[in-house]
C-alpha cells in the first residue's frame, strides 16, 4: 500500500513539471512570435523607426526648425550624385549658349524675309496709320503674298481682330505681340522629338526633286551626327541622278563615314547598306533616294517599294522619313511636299537655303497645311548652319526689331 502512494505522488510530480514546462514554452513563443505579416514572411523587424524628415519648409520670418538627428556621415553615390548634378548644370549653360548662338543665326538668315519680304511691308503698313478694317484688308493681303498660305492668314488676321480691344489695335506693339504669339501656335505641330538612340541603327529616309540641296542635306546630318560621337553609313540610293553617288562620296570623306554603293536598283543599295548597319552596330544609316520631278509616278513607285525593302532589312525600318525643300521655291516646295505626302509617309521636313529667300514665312504655310514638324532649316552654308529647328528662336528672329523701329 505504501508502495502505490509513492508511484502515485511521483506520477504528479511528473505531471506537473511537464504542465509547467509547457506552459513556460507557450509563453516563450507568443513573445518570440512574428508582431507583422512582413516577418512571418521571413522578413526582419527594423530594431528602431527612422525618423521621418521634416518636409515643410519654414514660412517667412520663422526660424528653421533645428534638424532632430545629427549630422551623418554621406551616404555611398551621394557624393556622385553631387558631381553629376554639377556636370547636368553645366550642360545646360553650354545649351543656353548653343540656344544665344542658334537665335543670332536664326536672325542672320531670316534676314531678306525681315528687309524684303512682309516683315519689312507689315511694318510700314502698322506705323503709317491708325488701324482700322481697311488695314486689316491690307494685313491679309501682304500675308497672303508672302506663301504663308490663306488658312494661316486666316489664323494671323482673326487673332489681332479677335485678341485685342480697340484701343489695343492702335498699339503697334501690341499688334506685332499678338502675331508673334499665333505664329508660335501655327508652328508647334504635334510631334514627338526625333530620338536617333532609340533604334540601332536608326535608318533615315530623305526625299526631294532635284536641286534641292538634299544631298548636302544628308553630308551635313552626316558630320553632325559622326561630331557627336555616331557610327554612320550613309547609302547611295540616288542612282539615277549621273555624279549623285560621286557627290555622296565626297561628303563622305569630309564626314570620314562610309558610303555604300552598288547597282542601277536604289533597292538593293539600300537594303544592303541597312543590312550592314545592323550587322556592323552601326547608330544611323542615312538612305539617299532619286530627286526626280514630283509628279513621276515612277519615282513614287520606286519610293513605295524601297520603303517595302527597308522593312525587309530591318523591321520597322525606315524609322524617320524627311523631306527636304528649297524655301526659295515658296508654295512650290509646299506643293511637292503635298504630293509626296499623297503616297508616302513623311515624318518631317528639311528646309534648306533660307538665307538666300525672302519668302522665309513659307515654313507657316508648311507647318499649318501638312501637319509636318520642320525638323531642320539652312541659314547658310556651312555645315554647322543647317540647325535644329527652334519655333521660338524662329518667330523671335523673323519678327526681330518688329515694332515701332520698322515704322522709321
Amino acid at each position: 500500500m505504501q508502495t502505490d502512494l509513492i508511484e502515485l505522488a511521483i506520477a504528479i510530480a511528473i505531471i506537473a513539471l511537464v504542465v509547467f514546462v509547457l506552459r513556460w514554452l507557450s509563453r516563450r513563443s507568443r513573445n518570440r512570435a512574428p508582431a507583422t505579416a512582413f516577418e512571418r514572411m521571413g522578413g526582419e523587424a527594423e530594431v528602431e523607426a527612422r525618423p521621418r524628415r521634416q518636409r515643410r519648409r519654414p514660412r517667412p520670418g520663422e526660424a528653421e526648425a533645428p534638424p532632430e538627428v545629427a549630422a551623418r556621415e554621406p551616404e555611398p553615390g551621394m557624393e556622385r550624385a553631387s558631381e553629376r548634378s554639377r556636370a547636368e548644370g553645366i550642360e545646360r549653360a553650354d545649351e543656353l549658349t548653343t540656344d544665344d548662338e542658334s537665335r543670332e543665326a536664326y536672325k542672320v538668315g531670316l534676314a531678306k524675309t525681315r528687309g524684303g519680304g512682309f516683315v519689312s511691308r507689315l511694318g510700314k503698313l502698322f506705323g503709317k496709320k491708325k488701324i482700322d478694317a481697311d488695314t486689316l484688308e491690307e494685313l491679309e493681303a501682304v500675308l497672303l503674298g508672302a506663301d504663308i498660305g490663306p488658312h494661316a492668314t486666316g489664323r494671323i488676321v482673326d487673332g489681332v481682330k479677335r485678341g485685342l480691344s480697340k484701343n489695343e489695335l492702335e498699339d503697334e506693339d501690341k499688334i506685332w505681340a499678338r502675331i508673334r504669339s499665333t505664329s508660335k501656335e501655327i508652328l508647334a505641330v504635334d510631334a514627338p522629338p526625333v530620338d536617333t538612340s532609340a533604334k540601332k541603327p536608326f535608318v533615315l529616309l530623305v526625299l526631294g526633286v532635284n536641286g534641292v540641296g538634299k544631298t548636302t542635306t544628308i553630308g551635313k546630318l552626316a558630320s553632325k551626327w559622326k561630331q557627336e560621337g555616331k557610327k554612320v553609313l550613309l547609302a547611295a540610293g540616288d542612282t539615277f541622278r549621273a555624279a549623285a553617288t560621286e557627290q555622296l562620296e565626297e561628303w563622305g570623306k569630309r564626314a570620314d563615314v562610309p558610303v555604300v554603293k552598288g547597282s542601277k536598283d536604289p533597292s538593293a543599295v539600300i537594303f544592303d547598306a541597312i543590312k550592314r548597319g545592323v550587322d556592323e552596330q552601326y547608330d544611323i544609316v542615312i538612305c539617299d533616294t532619286a530627286g526626280r520631278l514630283h509628279t513621276s509616278s515612277g519615282l513614287m513607285d520606286e519610293l513605295k517599294k524601297i520603303r517595302r525593302v527597308a522593312e525587309k532589312a530591318m523591321p520597322g525600318a525606315p524609322h524617320e522619313t524627311w523631306m527636304v525643300l528649297d524655301a526659295t521655291t515658296g508654295q512650290n516646295a509646299v506643293e511637292q511636299a503635298r504630293i509626296f505626302k499623297q503616297d508616302v509617309e513623311i515624318t518631317g521636313i528639311v528646309l534648306t537655303k533660307l538665307d538666300g529667300s525672302s519668302k522665309g514665312g513659307v515654313v507657316l504655310r508648311i507647318c499649318d497645311e501638312l501637319k509636318v514638324p520642320v525638323r531642320y532649316v539652312g541659314v547658310g552654308e556651312k555645315i554647322g548652319d543647317l540647325r535644329p529647328f527652334d519655333p521660338i528662336a524662329f518667330v523671335d528672329a523673323l519678327y526681330s526689331a518688329a515694332g515701332a523701329s520698322e515704322a522709321a
